[in-house]
C-alpha cells in the first residue's frame, strides 16, 4: 500500500473519473510543483488502470537518463512491474513497460506507433514543455502516440522559454495551458509549501560591484542595478559590450597571479562563503543537508570546485556531460552526506535529491523555466519533521529578481519570513534534540563533528571595528554596509569565451575547438577534397568545438 498525499489521492480520483467514466478526452494533465510527488501519483494512476483492466502497457517519456532511472525504480515500487530503461545510447526491448528519454523518442517513433495500435497503452509524458508542437520531439510524440488509449501529461513548470506550444495542450491568449478543468489537476508551488509538501524558498540576492579596469587606465563600475557605460574616446574592443554585462562578470573566474589559484576575495567566493555558512546552519537541523552549484560551463564548474575546496577543505563532486558515470556520481551524492555537488546541465528537472537545501545559481540559460526548475531541486521535503528552508544564492540583477518575486508571490505570507537561527541541533543517529554547542548526544552518545571543518573567515567593520563573517553584507553591530567592489581587468573579462566573426562562443567551445582544430585541419588538407578544404579556410579554430557538438547531437 502506498500512503498518498491528499493532493495525490484527489488527482487519482479525478484522473480515473475523466479517463474511465467521463471519457470526454484521453488526455489528463497534472500540473504540480517540482518536488510535490508527480511521479508517485502517476505510477498509482497507472497501477489502478492496470488493475481495472483498462490498459496493458505503460510507456513513460522523461527528460534525462537519471530521471528515467528514477521512474523505473518508482514504477517497480508502486506496481511491482519491471520497467525497461531506454536512452539515446541504449539498445531496447519494447515488449514490456518502457521509460525512454525524449531524445530517444525520435528513433522509437515507428515502434511506439506500432505498440499503441496493437495494445492498450497509457503514455506518461513527463515535463511536457520538451515537446513543442513544431519541434522534432513534439512531432515524434504526436505521431508515435496518436493511437495511445490514455495520455497522462505532467508538468511542474508549464512555461517554454521560446513561447512554442506543446503537443496535446491548448493555450489561452496569454500563453497559459487551457486544458478543461475536469481533465486536469493543479497544485501550485505556494499550495505545496502551505501543505508542507515542499519547503519554502529564501532568495539571497548577492550584491556586488565590479570595477572594470580598461587598458587605457580608465575604470567602469558595473552592478546589477548599474550597467557599465563605456567612456567617450575609449577604443571599442571586440566583445567589450558583452564584458560590461553584470551577469557575465559574475560568471567570470578570477585567479591569483599564478593563473591557477582562485581568488578567495572574488564575487563567486563570497557567494560560496555565504551559501556554505547557511548550509552549516541548516545541517544543525538536517545533518545531511547538501548544496548544489549550477555552473554555466565546464570551466566555471571546475573553478567553483576549487573555490569550495579552498574555503571548506572538502572537494565537492562534479558532474557534466564530458565526465564518465555522471549519473552514478549523482546517485552517490544522493546517498552520502557530502556537502556540495557542482553541475553543468546534469541536475535538472525531475532529478530527485531530497537532501539538497542550498543552491548557488550561475546558469547558462537565463529563462524563467530554467530558474523554476533549478529552484525545484532544493524544495523537496524529507518528511513531516523537516523544518528546514530552501535557499537560492544568486547574483542580484533584474532578470533573476523578476523570477524570484514571482515565486515569492506564490508562497503564503507566513512562508516568506526568514527562518530564525536554530537553537538546537538534531542527532544524526537517534534524531534527539540536543544543545547547539553539544559535543555528544546525551541520549545515544553520538559524537558531533564540525559541520564545516573550516571556521568562517572574519572581517572588521570599517566604522566600529566589530568582526563579521567575510560574506556579511552589513555590520551586525552598527549596521554599516559592506557592499563589496570587485576589481577585474578588461583582459580577465574578455577571456571567458570568444566572439569571432560575429559569433559568440563560450569557453568550453573555444577550448575544445583549439584542441581539435589542428589535427582536423591536417587531415582535411591531406585529403585533397577541395570543398572540405574551402570550409576549413572559412572556419576559425575556435568554432570547431561547436561543430563537433552539432555533429555528435
Amino acid at each position: 500500500m502506498i500512503n498518498l498525499r491528499d493532493w495525490q489521492q484527489k488527482a487519482l480520483e479525478k484522473a480515473l473519473q475523466w479517463l474511465t467514466i467521463d471519457r470526454t478526452d484521453k488526455h489528463f494533465l497534472i500540473n504540480a510543483a517540482p518536488g510535490a510527488g508527480k511521479t508517485i501519483a502517476s505510477c498509482v494512476i497507472a497501477n489502478e488502470l492496470i488493475e481495472r483492466g483498462e490498459i496493458d502497457r505503460v510507456i513513460v517519456i522523461a527528460p534525462r537518463r537519471e530521471v528515467v532511472r528514477q521512474w523505473s525504480e518508482d514504477f517497480k515500487h508502486v506496481t511491482g512491474r519491471y520497467m525497461a530503461k531506454v536512452t539515446s545510447q541504449d539498445s531496447y526491448d519494447l515488449d514490456i513497460d518502457v521509460c525512454a528519454t525524449w531524445q530517444a523518442l525520435s528513433r522509437l517513433q515507428d515502434a511506439m506507433q506500432s505498440i499503441c495500435s496493437e495494445s492498450r497503452v497509457l503514455v506518461i509524458c513527463d515535463e511536457i514543455h520538451h515537446a513543442a508542437v513544431e519541434a522534432a520531439w513534439g512531432e515524434s510524440a504526436a505521431s508515435g502516440f496518436a493511437d495511445a488509449r490514455f495520455v497522462l501529461v505532467l508538468t511542474g513548470t508549464p512555461i517554454r522559454s521560446d513561447g512554442a506550444q506543446t503537443v496535446w495542450m491548448a493555450y489561452d491568449s496569454v500563453g497559459a495551458i487551457n486544458h478543461p478543468e475536469g481533465g486536469s489537476y493543479t497544485l501550485t508551488y505556494g499550495e505545496a509549501v502551505d501543505l508542507g509538501y515542499c519547503r519554502p524558498t529564501t532568495f539571497h540576492r548577492h550584491n556586488g560591484e565590479f570595477e572594470l579596469t580598461l587598458d587605457q587606465g580608465e575604470s567602469i563600475t558595473v552592478s546589477g542595478e548599474q550597467s557599465g557605460i563605456l567612456p567617450e574616446g575609449i577604443e571599442r574592443v571586440a566583445g567589450i559590450e558583452t564584458a560590461l554585462n553584470f551577469y557575465k562578470l559574475a560568471c567570470t573566474p578570477l585567479y591569483e597571479k599564478d593563473e591557477i589559484t582562485p581568488k578567495l576575495d572574488g564575487f563567486q567566493s563570497s557567494m560560496v562563503e555565504w551559501a556554505g555558512n547557511k548550509l552549516t546552519e541548516l545541517r544543525h537541523r538536517m545533518p545531511n543537508a547538501g548544496g548544489l552549484v549550477i555552473a554555466p560551463n565546464i570551466k566555471m564548474a571546475n573553478y567553483m570546485v576549487s573555490v569550495i575546496e579552498q574555503l571548506e577543505g572538502e572537494k565537492p563532486l562534479i558532474v557534466h556531460s564530458d565526465l564518465p558515470n555522471s549519473d552514478s556520481k549523482i546517485n552517490q551524492f544522493r546517498h552520502t552526506d557530502k556537502r556540495w555537488l557542482v553541475s553543468v546541465g546534469m541536475v535538472t528537472e525531475g532529478v530527485d535529491i531530497k537532501r539538497l537545501r542550498v543552491l548557488v545559481y550561475l546558469p547558462n540559460a537565463l529563462t524563467e523555466l530554467a530558474f523554476r526548475q533549478a529552484n525545484g531541486r532544493v524544495v523537496r521535503t524529507s518528511g513531516h519533521k523537516d523544518d528546514t528552508r530552501a535557499y537560492v544564492v544568486m547574483p542580484s540583477f533584474e532578470t533573476f529578481e523578476l523570477y524570484a518575486r514571482r515565486v515569492e508571490d506564490e508562497m503564503p505570507a507566513s512562508a516568506r519570513r526568514e527562518a530564525p537561527q536554530p537553537r538546537t541541533k538534531v542527532c544524526p543517529s537517534c534524531h534527539a534534540e540536543c544543545e547547539l554547542n553539544a559535543t555528544e548526544c546525551p541520549d545515544c552518545g553520538h559524537e558531533f563533528s564540525s559541520s564545516n571543518p573550516n571556521p568562517p573567515r572574519m572581517k572588521p567593520c570599517p566604522d566600529c571595528t566589530a568582526l563579521n563573517i567575510l560574506s556579511a553584507e552589513s555590520c551586525t553591530v552598527c549596521g554599516a554596509s559592506f557592499r563589496s567592489r570587485y576589481t577585474i581587468s578588461l583582459k580577465e573579462a574578455l577571456r571567458d569565451g570568444a566572439i569571432i566573426r560575429g559569433m559568440d562562443f563560450d569557453e568550453d567551445e573555444v577550448s575544445e575547438g583549439e584542441k581539435i582544430a589542428p589535427g582536423m585541419r591536417h587531415r582535411i588538407l591531406k585529403s585533397g577534397d577541395e570543398k572540405l578544404i574551402q570550409i576549413v579556410k572559412l572556419l576559425p579554430d575556435e568554432s570547431w568545438g561547436r561543430l563537433k557538438g552539432m555533429l555528435s547531437d
